[in-house]
C-alpha cells in the first residue's frame, strides 16, 4: 500500500499489521462453523506448550481439544498467560485417560491418527484428509504411549532431516494443524470458508 509522505510528498509503502483481535464478538465467533480437526493431547508436560496449542486451536478453528492426563487444562494460569485467553472461547474436554478420548472420537465415527515418527507413518504432504479427524500428539519427552497408538487409525509424520527426529509439540501442532485445516477448508462450499 502506498500513501504519501506530507513533510517530503514522496510516496512510501506502508505495510498495515492488524493488531486487534477479529471484528466479531466472542458469540459471533463461536456461532462461525468449525473445520473437522480435533486435537488430542496425550500427557503433556509443558503447560505452556498446551497454551501455545490452545492458541493454535483458536487460529485454526479447530472442532475441538482434548487435554488428557497431566496435560495441563482449565482453569491454569500458565494456559492463560500463554493461550492469550482462549481458553474462554476453544471448545475444550478433559480426558482422565487419552484413549477415552479416542473413544469418544470414534463413537462419532471420526478417525484418529497419531502425530509420531513410526513405522509405517505417512508423511503429512501425501496423507488423504478427512472433512473429520483426530489427530494425537504426544507427551514431550516420550512421545504418544503404546496404548493410545495401538487404538489411532494409523500415524502421520512430519518428515525431519536433522539428529533429532521431532519437533516441539506445540510446533508439530502448528504445521500439522494449519495444514489439515487448510486441506479441509478446500473441500467447503465457498460461503463456509
Amino acid at each position: 500500500m502506498k500513501a504519501e509522505n506530507l513533510k517530503t510528498g514522496e510516496m512510501e509503502t506502508h505495510i498495515a499489521v492488524r493488531s486487534l483481535d477479529a471484528d466479531i464478538s466472542v458469540a459471533d465467533y463461536e456461532a462461525l462453523p468449525k473445520h473437522g480437526l480435533y486435537i488430542v493431547l496425550d500427557n503433556l508436560r509443558s503447560a505452556f506448550n498446551v497454551g501455545a496449542i490452545f492458541r493454535l486451536a483458536d487460529t485454526t478453528r479447530s472442532a475441538g481439544l482434548f487435554c488428557c492426563g497431566y496435560t495441563a487444562h482449565p482453569p491454569h494460569i500458565k494456559l492463560e498467560k500463554t493461550s492469550m485467553s482462549t481458553t474462554g472461547f476453544v471448545p475444550w474436554k478433559y480426558f482422565e485417560e487419552t484413549t477415552g478420548a479416542l473413544d469418544f472420537l470414534h463413537s462419532s465415527g471420526i478417525p484418529v491418527y497419531a502425530a509420531e515418527t513410526a513405522s509405517g507413518a505417512v508423511s503429512f504432504r501425501g496423507f488423504d484428509v478427512p472433512e473429520a479427524m483426530g489427530i494425537v500428539f504426544g507427551n514431550e519427552a516420550l512421545g504418544v504411549s503404546r496404548e493410545v497408538l495401538d487404538k489411532c487409525d494409523g500415524c502421520i509424520e512430519i518428515p525431519v532431516y536433522g539428529f533429532k527426529n521431532s519437533l516441539n509439540v506445540a510446533t508439530s501442532c502448528a504445521v500439522l494443524a494449519h495444514h489439515f485445516v487448510e486441506e479441509m477448508r478446500g473441500k467447503w462450499p465457498e460461503q463456509y470458508r
